[in-house]
């Protein structure tokens, strides 16, 4: 069936929902968000974003994304009081040593409800969308075959009555608590079981006020990382600024050991990490409230591009799709990568119609997630008691992890910031992992050191077959396309 081009609906008002908003704009004539929270004039915390507190970050590629849809965001950011990373220090340390350097971008740095506020605005301004405060979806309507989605029931929250909402595509940003697979199956959709990873997150952010005797911190720091260990059973440490001369340290572990939000124990764990750097500058800085905790006991990768039928006229994406490990700062890049998929997708749609297009966006979404859960998997299944459960073993699990660290080791130890840099540009989703899993970098990399040069050598001899090959069946596919900009959005 032919998409129709009246009106479309976005389910959350969060950052994915805003970029959707912004896709959907350029193709229906009237867009509707649905959000459950009022929607403040001012850059607030809300109860929908519990997590919204913690430090947030978008990474080059997300960056990047979001421009294009909202050209020059970053500058109605600097208004709020939110500094820039320009020239700034940057403190990575892991086991194997420490890296320093001057940031080189003019990234801004933010807070989540700023951020949230500054692309809402830009949203507010697009004619044909229009926001629904204060509404929960009860369940989706659909055709009487219960093959297309044609809206959603909506309830108010204040008066708590109902009324069916049309629309010709719903998309779901709702997050990680999205009622999507409870619908789906109350329309009689089978729904696979997820992939999940028992992480057990637990991080504590704390804020202090940087004194004016102290304000050459800020000028001086972009950012300090200071990575856990797994073996050791260390907390992660991250120190970094947000707007209006404000600081914040975080304190984070994956495998149920949380961090404290007692202040004085919170002081002690800072003050325990492998380097002292976080402690000693936060010894000057004015604690603005006690620290807060938050809490993620797992990670799920929904796989309803898998499913026999889906229904017309609908999409997922965001953390409803897929959710990341917070640490790691991809969940925002990944949904404007989703956008962008959408994007382009919508407009193929358009010009050229083609049967099954939802499934074939979802298949392009799982495309995008894929690199960023694989990453994921293979840093926080190094840590004690973290498990995964799929219906499928995750594939290159182990020659992951082990080529990873060595990879980074030698970039450390080394001092090499070109391997160094490559090794966050995978991370940060800029480029492909087969940046760094490719025959060359792999043998570069194991032919450095004898530990590299042995298991190399292992791994050819049972599976006698050229290293490319061996690559190829080991690992995960990577879609080196989604990593390229898809379009240019005007």
């Amino acid at each position: 069936m032919a998409l129709r081009w009246d009106s479309a609906m976005v389910i959350g008002g969060g950052i994915a929902g805003l970029l959707a908003a912004r896709v959907l704009s350029d193709f229906y004539g009237k867009v509707i968000i649905v959000e459950k929270d009022a929607l403040s004039q001012k850059p607030e915390l809300r109860p929908g974003t519990p997590q919204a507190f913690h430090p947030h970050r978008i990474t080059g590629r997300g960056k990047a994304v979001i421009d294009r849809f909202f050209p020059d965001y970053e500058k109605d950011l600097v208004p709020h009081g939110a500094p820039s990373s320009l020239n700034k220090t940057i403190y990575q340390q892991n086991q194997y040593g420490t890296m320093v350097g001057q940031y080189p971008r003019n990234d801004i740095k933010f807070s989540r409800p700023v951020l949230e506020f500054v692309i809402r605005q830009r949203v507010r301004k697009i004619p044909n969308v229009q926001f629904l405060q204060k509404h929960d979806v009860v369940h989706l309507l659909s055709s009487s075959d219960r093959q297309t989605i044609t809206g959603i029931l909506g309830r108010d929250r204040v008066s708590n009555e109902e009324r069916e909402i049309s629309a010709d595509l719903v998309v779901d940003t709702s997050g990680r608590s999205s009622k999507l697979p409870q619908w789906l199956k109350e329309l009689g959709y089978g729904v696979p079981a997820p992939d999940r990873m028992t992480a057990a997150i637990g991080y504590s952010t704390r804020r202090y006020k940087i004194p004016s005797h102290s304000l050459h911190l800020a000028e001086k720091w972009d950012a300090i990382v200071i990575a856990g260990h797994p073996s050791a059973g260390t907390y992660h440490g991250v120190f970094s600024f947000i707007e209006n001369n404000v600081a914040e340290t975080l304190l984070y572990r994956p495998d149920g050991i949380h961090p404290p939000a007692e202040p004085e124990a919170y002081a002690k764990e800072i003050a325990r990490l492998p380097s002292p750097l976080i402690s000693e500058i936060v010894s000057e800085l004015e604690p603005l409230a006690n620290p807060r905790s938050y809490r993620v006991p797992a990670l799920f990768r929904q796989h309803f591009e898998q499913m026999a039928r889906w229904p017309e006229g609908l999409i997922v994406i965001g953390d409803a799709f897929c959710n990341f490990d917070p640490i790691f700062g991809q969940g925002m890049t990944v949904s404007a990568m989703e956008a962008e998929v959408l994007h382009s997708m919508l407009r193929e749609q358009r010009t050229d119609p083609k049967p099954h297009f939802e499934q074939n966006v979802l298949q392009k979404i799982q495309d995008v997630i894929t690199p960023a859960w694989w990453l994921n998997c293979i840093a926080d299944l190094q840590w004690k008691g973290v498990e995964y459960e799929g219906s499928q073993p995750l594939k290159g699990m182990e020659c992951g992890k082990k080529f990873m660290d060595l990879y980074l080791k030698r970039a450390t130890e080394e001092q090499d910031w070109k391997l160094y840099g490559t090794y966050w540009a995978v991370n940060t989703l800029s480029v492909s992992p087969q940046c760094i899993l490719n025959p060359q970098t792999v043998t570069d990399v194991l032919s450095a050191c004898p530990k590299g040069r042995l298991w190399l050598d292992e791994l050819l001899a049972e599976h006698k077959k050229p290293l490319e090959e061996l690559l190829d069946d080991i690992l995960p596919t990577f879609h080196g396309e989604v990593f390229q900009p898809i379009s240019c959005i005007h």
